[in-house]
């Protein structure tokens, strides 16, 4: 299941996307459709077929977008987090083994093309919610429970 919980930037990241492809992207593919299509004979207009498979998947994108967005509650900072690990917190952990990792909790929209971002629901971050800076917490990985250690948390404001 997905959890329905975004930072304002990545709303503001999928809203830019939605206006773009609606405004600017689809407007351009539907002017090379309507030309290709005035050449003629589309069964073997491979610019015609191209254009109208980009606008199916265009058309695709902007309904996933506009109901995702529909669903998603913006989460921003607030005072009280401070201390503890929550939505839209930057984290820095530790294993056994001295390796660090630093992340960005956030929701599972905003994680692609990011390797400092893990979505809320990874095992990661629901191990981490509500600790604090000094505490070990397990994991479960497909090969076991490992260790970690919290080495520091912080908000952006």
């Amino acid at each position: 299941m997905r959890t329905n919980l975004i930072t304002r930037e990545g709303y503001e990241k999928l809203q830019n996307e939605l206006n773009y492809l609606w405004r600017v992207y689809r407007p351009e593919i539907t002017q090379k459709v309507a030309w290709a299509a005035s050449l003629g004979d589309r069964s073997e207009n491979a610019d015609y077929k191209e254009n109208k498979r980009l606008l199916r998947q265009i058309d695709s994108r902007v309904r996933f977008l506009r109901k995702r967005l529909e669903v998603l509650k913006i989460v921003d900072y607030s005072p009280q987090q401070d201390g503890k690990v929550f939505f839209g917190a930057w984290v820095e952990v530790e294993d056994a083994n001295g390796e660090t990792k630093k992340f960005r909790i956030v929701g599972p929209d905003e994680i692609y093309g990011r390797n400092d971002y893990i979505s809320i629901d990874s095992p990661m971050a629901r191990a981490l919610l509500k600790k604090q800076v000094g505490d070990d917490f397990f994991v479960q990985t497909p090969s076991g429970s490992k260790e970690w250690f919290l080495l520091d948390i912080y908000y952006n404001r």
